[in-house]
């Protein structure tokens, strides 16, 4: 087999102009010159001769006009402007279909289209508009605690709880958290609220919020948001307004420490704010009480996971004094036990 040797002697270009260059491989920047060169020398050549009325070619006519003094040049010119006529019959039956087909507009051509020619006579309507994941409705039941407290000699038993239903962007949540002591409802907070997605993170909620349990019931209307905020930290603010002009203020946030995979510390905090005291509560006016305590949890499953912590809780304002004339103390400590899941 012969051997492909690089060579670097001179060629001869084959150009439209060969005179003007002369080019070897050794000289890259030269070749490309040179081809540049001849795009624009072709590109010109080829506008000129394009150009239906311009000067060069006027000129060339005259000067052929000139040439022929014994032909009927004004009759040839009216042939030129004379309007294109329909195809004649005589006409083959080739050339007659170019000629109607030219004459379309293209939007003509796009109605005389028809989408199902290449089907197979199959028009797909069996077939159902396929889903998006957004549009999907799930739900889900978290109960975020469900325990026993211990303080002051007393036993007692407190639960938090969500639900929600619906799709990413909307969705029904409710929401309660209260106390049951020796088997009676107290300080019971209930929520059903309509939730909007506002970023991937953050919910707004709007809907109503009922309190029963120990003193008077109260009805509120309840506008809020709810989500993760940066580093997972989990936020709930509200705000409530009430009947006779009461309104109220709550935010609990809660963050999760991972010490191992499973082994798992949750800070958390709750303040509740107040436009007026309602001694039958225990409410006092501006900050009425805050919950702050760790829980330690173990997640045998993501969705199940006994827990035990330590929580200090405290009453200002009426509501302390009320509390101390009952002779127990508006500050406590309570030891807590109990277990988080979801479904």
């Amino acid at each position: 087999m012969r051997s492909r040797k690089r060579h670097y002697e001179r060629v001869r270009p084959v150009t439209i102009f060969p005179e003007f260059f002369y080019y070897g491989q050794e000289n890259l920047i030269e070749r490309q010159c040179q081809k540049l060169f001849n795009f624009i020398i072709k590109a010109m050549l080829v506008f000129l001769v394009a150009m239906p009325n311009n000067a060069w070619t006027d000129e060339l006519a005259h000067d052929h006009m000139d040439m022929m003094p014994n032909h009927d040049h004004i009759r040839m010119k009216q042939a030129e402007i004379r309007p294109l006529e329909a195809p004649s019959q005589s006409q083959p039956l080739e050339h007659q279909s170019h000629s109607s087909v030219a004459t379309q507009s293209i939007q003509e051509l796009k109605d005389n289209r028809d989408p199902n020619a290449y089907t197979d006579g199959l028009d797909f309507s069996g077939l159902t508009r396929p889903k998006m994941g957004d549009e999907e409705f799930l739900g889900s039941v978290i109960v975020d605690r469900l325990e026993g407290v211990h303080a002051q000699d007393d036993f007692s038993m407190t639960y938090d709880w969500q639900a929600w239903y619906g799709q990413d962007y909307d969705k029904v949540v409710v929401r309660a958290e209260g106390e049951i002591d020796r088997g009676t409802f107290k300080n019971n907070r209930n929520e059903a609220l309509w939730a909007h997605a506002l970023t991937p993170f953050w919910d707004t909620q709007l809907g109503v919020r009922y309190d029963s349990g120990s003193g008077a019931d109260r009805a509120w209307g309840a506008f809020g948001f709810q989500g993760f905020a940066p580093y997972w930290i989990y936020i709930e603010a509200t705000a409530y307004v009430g009947e006779e002009g009461r309104t109220a203020f709550r935010l609990e946030t809660e963050y999760d420490v991972l010490i191992t995979q499973k082994l798992i510390l949750q800070p958390r905090v709750e303040l509740n704010f107040y436009s007026q005291s309602d001694p039958s509560r225990l409410v006092s006016s501006g900050l009425s009480n805050t919950e702050a305590g760790f829980r330690l949890r173990y997640e045998f499953k993501r969705e199940f996971a006994p827990y035990i912590g330590i929580e200090w809780a405290s009453t200002f304002g009426s509501a302390a004094d009320l509390i101390k004339v009952q002779g127990n103390k508006p500050e406590e400590t309570r030891f807590v036990a109990g277990v988080h899941f979801w479904f």
